[in-house]
C-alpha cells in the first residue's frame, strides 16, 4: 500500500461522523491489461494547467478515518496548511503540507508531474516520518474539473488500489479525497481535505 494510506492512516490516527458528500461522486471504472496492470488514459481535456487553481497558500480542514484494533472505524478532524508552487516551466508543481499530529510537528510534500507525451499526471508523496518518496505514484487526469488518480499497490502480499480525487468544480474551495479498494470496484474513503484561502 502507499505511504499515505499506510503510514499516515496508521500514524496520524483520529473520531468523527458520517462520510462527507464528496464521496458520492462516482469513481471511474478501472481497466487492466492481460497481465493485470492498470491501463490509464488521459481525458480529452487533460492539460499541464489542470492544477493551476491550486497555486498559492491554503488552509485545510482534514477528516481522516482511523481503523481501530477491533476493526471498527472512526473519523477524526484536524487543521493544516499547504503552499503550492508551479515548477519546471509549468509541467510540474510541488507543495508542502504542515500539521501537528499527536503533539508533534508533521510535514508532507507532494510532487506532481505532467507528461506531455501521455498527457497524464503522476503524483508522488514524501513526509517527515519516513523521508522517502512513496512509490508507485498515483496517475491520472482531470475531466470536467474533477481529477482521478490511481495506483495499484501490494501490501503484505495482497493487491490493493488507491485513488486520489481532486474536486475543483469550486476552485476557491477545492476538495481532495483518498480511497482504497481491494477489488478496484468498491472503494473505502479514508481522508478528506476541505480547502480555503
Amino acid at each position: 500500500m502507499k505511504f499515505i494510506p499506510l503510514a499516515l492512516l496508521l500514524l496520524l490516527g483520529y473520531a468523527g461522523k458520517a462520510q462527507p458528500k464528496n464521496a458520492d461522486l462516482p469513481v471511474p471504472p478501472l481497466a487492466f491489461d492481460p497481465k493485470g496492470e492498470l491501463l490509464l488514459s488521459p481525458s480529452a481535456t487533460s492539460s499541464k494547467n489542470d492544477f493551476d487553481f491550486f497555486a498559492g497558500n491554503w488552509k485545510i480542514h482534514n477528516r481522516l478515518l482511523k481503523k481501530k484494533p477491533d476493526n471498527t472505524t472512526e473519523w477524526t478532524e484536524f487543521e493544516s496548511t499547504q503552499e503550492m508552487h508551479i515548477i519546471l516551466r509549468g509541467i510540474g508543481n510541488v507543495d508542502n503540507f504542515i500539521a501537528e499530529r499527536n503533539g508533534k510537528p508533521f510535514e508532507g510534500m507532494t510532487l506532481r508531474l505532467f507528461n506531455p507525451q501521455t498527457r497524464l499526471w503522476s503524483i508522488y508523496w514524501a513526509d517527515s516520518n519516513f523521508g522517502v518518496l512513496g512509490l508507485p505514484p498515483v496517475v491520472g487526469s482531470f475531466e470536467n474539473k474533477v481529477g482521478h488518480f490511481f495506483s495499484k499497490d501490494n501490501y503484505d502480499g495482497k493487491t490493493s488500489f488507491t485513488v486520489y480525487r481532486w474536486d475543483a468544480r469550486d476552485a476557491s474551495n477545492p476538495v481532495w479525497s483518498q480511497a482504497t479498494s481491494e477489488d478496484g470496484k468498491t472503494w473505502e474513503w479514508n481522508w478528506f481535505m476541505y480547502m480555503r484561502r
